[in-house]
């Protein structure tokens, strides 16, 4: 484990010291695009239908903000996962067109299940063995990566003044729960999952959860210009039938966005690996309705709960995080390699294929970025892959007096990031989507230290 003071790599945006009578001014433009993916596309990364119809039509939504040093962009894309080369294609060109470095552009997965997940080398790997097995239409994520990057800069122009920070956050009540739960004779289950029918799930305690959905809104004066919201839960309702949706999580944002379209909205999801609606959700179609009016009230209650702070600063840092690949039966390049064979199950195929392009980067010693932002007041952080939530808890522990808002799902080669303790009780739902080996814990916690303590 390399010692803490390597993994800092300090970059900074604006001006440290709110005293600063010369602090900088910023700006703030939004955009969006649409990456509802063609019918026929792989969804889940081929795990469940192909598209086959568009229930609603999903978005990546961004906003750059502008001052200091160099721009910083947060956006948010309605896809299940976003890996390896494809994630460094999407922060490469939305730098490129905004004019700043690959590190400040944070991008993030809100993971619903029934939309795309992204892996260029594990597409290209399935292609030339002649697999069929799918992941990844090629030509159409770079078509939607270039439409990004283009309604990033295009929004340059348009860049208002802000002056405030703003910091609110509600419970959500009814929606979240952990995979895991005691049953009647004490053992331990991890099979609550998205739509549980199991009637002993979903009467058990909702266990290890962040019950807050946490708002960060920037204002110009008194008039708000854009709001970006973070809650930990698997954002799915009924799935897996083919039919294309943002599902409940993109509902209440658009809800939102329609009740007060002045503000620009924004959902992005927490650290959820192993939270998901199954307590109260068993799959049938009228609970995506219910679930997303549960979502909706709360980001209404957190906007109008918010308190606002002068801007007068945003530190940008971002640290790398080094997490070994799993190398156990099954993981293994050669156990992968088997795998990639016409007798193989098609999703079975493609999780050897997405296994071994991060097997590729791994293995040649890549790091992961674990990028934050510190406004002071306030604390955005990005964290890989499906990160338990565990590790957003501990987050907000860092900074204990600080609103902390943690979202997961950025660099999603890792799959599932669990605690030591998910794995020493064998957590079921590690068996296949999740490519880190033990030990993950650890090095997660001092690259969250390492990002979020105020540096003097």
């Amino acid at each position: 484990m390399p010692k803490l003071v390597t993994l800092l790599v300090l970059a900074t945006l604006g001006v440290a010291s709110r005293a600063n009578a010369d602090a900088p001014s910023f700006r703030l433009s939004t955009f969006q695009a649409d990456v509802t993916p063609p019918m026929g596309h792989p969804l889940m990364g081929g795990g469940i239908a192909p598209a086959k119809e568009v229930i609603d039509r999903v978005q990546a939504k961004g906003v750059i903000l502008i001052g200091g040093e160099k721009p910083v962009v947060i956006v948010a894309v309605d896809w299940c996962e976003i890996r390896n080369e494809a994630y460094d294609r999407w922060r490469t060109a939305i730098a490129e067109a905004v004019g700043t470095d690959r590190a400040r552009v944070l991008v993030s997965s809100n993971h619903q299940h029934d939309v795309p997940v992204a892996d260029l080398d594990a597409e290209r790997i399935l292609l030339a063995r002649g697999l069929v097995g799918r992941v990844t239409n090629l030509e159409f994520h770079e078509e939607v990566v270039r439409r990004v990057a283009k309604a990033a800069a295009e929004s340059i122009p348009n860049a208002k003044r802000v002056t405030h920070l703003g910091t609110g956050q509600a419970k959500v009540v009814g929606v979240a729960s952990n995979r895991r739960y005691l049953r009647a004779d004490g053992s331990i289950s991890f099979d609550r999952t998205s739509a549980s029918k199991s009637a002993e799930a979903q009467s058990q305690p909702e266990g290890i959860i962040d019950p807050w959905l946490k708002t960060l809104s920037f204002w110009d004066g008194e008039t708000p210009l854009a709001a970006l919201s973070i809650y930990a839960t698997h954002p799915m309702s009924f799935y897996g039938k083919g039919g294309v949706t943002k599902d409940f999580v993109g509902l209440a944002r658009e809800a939102r966005q329609a009740a007060n379209p002045s503000v620009f909205q924004i959902y992005a999801s927490g650290c959820s690996g192993n939270v998901t609606a199954g307590k109260y959700n068993d799959g049938s179609p009228a609970n995506r309705g219910i679930l997303a009016g549960k979502i909706e009230a709360a980001m209404a209650e957190a906007f109008l709960a918010t308190t606002r702070h002068p801007l007068t600063c945003c530190d940008f840092r971002v640290v790398p995080l080094r997490l070994e690949p799993r190398n156990d039966e099954g993981f293994t390049p050669v156990d992968l390699e088997k795998r990639l064979s016409p007798a193989s199950k098609p999703f079975d195929q493609c999780l050897a294929a997405m296994g071994l392009s991060w097997r590729k980067r791994a293995d040649a010693g890549a790091t992961i970025d674990v990028p934050a932002l510190d406004f002071g007041p306030a604390q955005w952080l990005l964290l890989p892959g499906e990160s338990y939530v565990e590790y957003q808890l501990y987050a907000q522990s860092v900074r204990p007096d600080s609103f902390v808002l943690t979202s997961g799902y950025g660099e999603c080669a890792t799959g599932y990031v669990p605690t030591e303790r998910a794995i020493a009780e064998h957590d079921t739902n590690l068996h296949d989507w999740c490519w880190v080996a033990p030990g993950a814990e650890p090095r997660m916690h001092a690259a969250i230290r390492a990002v979020l303590e105020p540096h003097r």
